[in-house]
């Protein structure tokens, strides 16, 4: 099975994709439970979202999808936030906190071992080689990581999720002229609203990347899926009208990103 496809491009921004895949193995497919199997913490659509948007973008896309192994978390397995409710490298349940394994077919060690070896390391050895040859034409390269989850989960966070969630780990994981392109963006956009490192404050591959002084910028989007789904539950649809609203903010974050890239030395 296929881990990753990458789109190479000449601009310094890369777009990075954990977790739009939905390829599962038969052998996982059959341990997963009826729960499990509806795939319901899918990024839908997102990689069809940011499709396009500006010109010579690199993307890296996984294809197998967040249940085999998590490509947005830590290998060691150290949660991204201590004391909250999440999921963890190979999730033991969805983001309601129900169990997606059948009983007695939960993933144990071995497994867990073999799906970094297999699928979480090809991945980030695709995006870290990405970044490597982006750094090399530009001296910096910016890594833009794409989300989206559903805008009400009691489970994982109180009330409904802004529409826009941008993480820098508090400002960490770029410089400071990439955080405030995408935060000036989001908060001018009518019709939505947006936070800077509120629930989401970038994921493990934002954390991991993300170091300035080295000249690679990382920064998370994650995305309240109501600004581009037709319903937050299967079949989980696509909204071509709502999504062409949101891109065209989207491409303005991009495109003041990609400028701020050819300025930073």
């Amino acid at each position: 099975m296929t881990t990753h496809q990458i789109r190479q491009g000449t601009s310094p921004v890369i777009l990075a994709f954990p977790h739009t895949g939905t390829d599962v193995p038969a052998g996982i497919w059959e341990r997963l439970n009826d729960n499990g199997r509806l795939l319901a913490d899918t990024d839908w659509h997102i990689h069809d979202l940011y499709d396009g948007l500006i010109d010579g973008v690199t993307t890296v896309r996984a294809t197998f999808h967040r249940y085999v192994i998590d490509a947005n978390r830590d290998p060691s397995g150290t949660s991204l936030y201590p004391g909250q409710n999440t999921t963890g490298l190979v999730p033991a349940t969805d983001f309601d906190g129900l169990s997606i394994w059948k009983e007695g077919q939960a993933p144990n060690e071995a497994d867990i071992g073999e799906r970094l070896r297999d699928f979480h390391a090809p991945y980030h050895a695709g995006l870290a080689a990405e970044i490597e040859r982006v750094k090399a034409i530009h001296g910096i390269a910016i890594l833009y990581d794409c989300h989206s989850i559903r805008s009400h989960i009691p489970f994982l966070f109180e009330g409904k999720l802004p529409d826009f969630n941008i993480g820098t780990d508090m400002g960490k994981t770029c410089d400071a002229r990439i955080e405030e392109a995408a935060v000036a963006v989001a908060g001018a956009a009518e019709g939505y609203d947006s936070i800077l490192n509120g629930r989401f404050k970038g994921g493990w591959t934002t954390r991991h990347y993300g170091r300035p002084e080295t000249g690679v910028h990382a920064i998370q989007m994650e995305l309240a899926q109501s600004t581009h789904l037709q319903s937050e539950i299967p079949p989980f649809a696509y909204d071509g009208a709502k999504a062409n609203r949101l891109r065209i903010h989207l491409k303005d974050i991009l495109e003041r990103i990609a400028a701020i890239g050819q300025n930073i030395k």
